[in-house]
């Protein structure tokens, strides 16, 4: 077992930049392992070993944090697939994948709820089933040892502000990093604007509010510009990998040459490359944001290219490109230099 991660608290006491590699969901599906649509991560309990693995790899990448992956292992969900009787098993499951990886690494370990997909502004009825649903996956993560809870991808201040008020409650003490997924407009789904609602997350006791998932980095930015003198907690700041645009500033609505929209399964064309993950990362930090991920899309990769940017060094570090011995691109003067060869000038 690795020493004793250092706290989230006493990091953001220190003025450290903490990572925490997210985008669990769609890179299994990518791998074919979890059905987008409902995106329910099925393969928790079907291939714990991946997700042991994945987990691995991101530290690995540069994570300060190992995310449990109960993104969407919320009872709503699990409803939705049939497969309600398999709730508790998954979520423990994670948790304990979780926390053997965070053990191991000594890194830290978050549990995770998010948006329960039930909010619904016209019937106060949704209220009391969201705050069962957040009780009980809060509750799993304190006796699954999580450091901290990652509550994310909230479209309304009042299902944000619930989260929270359900990890104080039922959390045992442990801080809460809160993430809103900001579409277009100035105000989000009830009708509350952006700044006003995480000014009053932080006020109401979370350790860290911002932005998470939804937009790319150069949409995203522009809020965080916005944001960055408002906010008197750590901010957060995990975009998709996306290249969004103002006409487009939320992936879901990128579309294809056809006309058609991309997501879920069309957005590679929209992949943002690693040069402009590390440019987000730097100007991200230079705005003060102290957590740091990629949501939706990420890949180790995009991890990597994040911590190197901030001037670290993680183990991947070691296979960071040396295009000086490319066969063709390199500067090794052991390198035969095809240039100089009539028969290969103009052939790249």
């Amino acid at each position: 077992m690795a020493t004793k991660a250092k706290g989230l608290l006493e990091r953001f006491r220190d003025g450290e930049t903490v990572i925490c590699a997210e985008g669990y969901l769609f890179e299994f599906e990518r791998r074919g392992y979890l059905q987008a649509g409902g995106f329910v991560p099925e393969v928790v309990i079907e291939h714990p070993e991946l997700v042991e693995g994945l987990h691995r790899e991101f530290v690995h990448a540069g994570s300060d944090v190992v995310l449990a992956f109960t993104f969407y292992a919320h009872r709503e969900k699990l409803r939705l697939i049939g497969r309600e009787a398999d709730l508790e098993r998954m979520n423990r499951t994670a948790l304990r994948l979780a926390r053997k990886v965070a053990d191991d690494t000594g890194t830290l370990m978050a549990g995770n709820i998010c948006g329960t997909n039930i909010y619904d502004a016209t019937d106060p009825a949704w209220e009391p089933k969201a705050r069962a649903m957040f009780k009980e996956q809060i509750e799993w993560a304190v006796e699954g040892g999580a450091d901290f809870i990652y509550a994310e991808t909230f479209f309304a201040y009042a299902e944000a502000r619930l989260a929270l008020e359900c990890v104080k409650q039922y959390g045992k003490g442990l801080p809460a990093v809160v993430g809103i997924s900001k579409h277009r407009g100035d105000l989000l789904f009830d009708g509350v604007p952006l700044g006003d609602a995480l000014v009053r997350l932080a006020e109401a006791g979370a350790a860290a509010v911002g932005l998470n998932c939804g937009r790319g980095p150069s949409t995203m930015l522009p809020l965080l510009e916005d944001l960055k003198d408002k906010i008197k907690v750590p901010l957060v700041a995990a975009p998709v990998p996306y290249r969004t645009h103002p006409d487009s500033p939320h992936f879901m609505t990128l579309k294809d040459p056809d006309d058609k929209i991309a997501f879920p399964l069309d957005l590679d064309p929209w992949l943002c490359s690693r040069s402009q993950i590390a440019a987000f990362s730097r100007r991200a930090r230079a705005l003060g944001v102290r957590y740091l991920g990629l949501c939706c899309g990420n890949a180790s990769h995009f991890t990597r290219a994040m911590a190197e940017a901030l001037g670290r060094q993680p183990p991947a570090s070691r296979y960071t490109a040396d295009m000086s011995k490319h066969a063709y691109y390199g500067t090794d003067p052991t390198l035969i230099d095809f240039n100089t060869q009539e028969v290969c000038k103009n052939k790249f």
